[in-house]
């Protein structure tokens, strides 16, 4: 019985249009506040992360790097024997294997670079 004693009940329309205006800034207020938390915590994480990435930078690397002795003037590691390829795939090749392995062209030597034709290579795995 009560149930039906609200439901008759008519509410004026300006009540109405105040309680709608007042659930509606409460929506607002509170993903305004939801927001505001959001930057918050994003500001407090962006700021750990810098901390924890600068005190990282600092800290030696464990491994100590040998200095590297300058190369003299005229001074070559020698003639490099190219089988089955030519010179600019032969430098392509060491300018690789000095990029990766983090050593200076000019401290390598190299004594031989044999292309490895992909057709014979697939009929041995055959």
């Amino acid at each position: 019985m009560l149930t039906a004693n609200i439901l008759s009940m008519k509410m004026p329309l300006s009540e109405a249009l105040a309680v709608s205006l007042i659930g509606i800034t409460t929506v607002i207020v509170i993903l305004a506040v939801i927001a505001c938390l959001i930057l918050l915590v994003s500001k407090a994480i962006r700021a750990i992360e810098a901390k924890a990435s600068s005190a990282t930078a600092e800290t030696p690397s464990s491994a100590p790097v040998a200095p590297v002795a300058p190369v003299a003037e005229g001074i070559t590691a020698g003639q490099v024997d190219l089988i089955d390829t030519d010179e600019k795939t032969a430098a392509v090749i060491m300018a690789i294997v000095s990029n990766k392995s983090g050593i200076p062209l000019e401290r390598l030597s190299f004594k031989s670079i044999k292309l490895i034709d992909d057709e014979k290579k697939g009929d041995e795995t055959k």
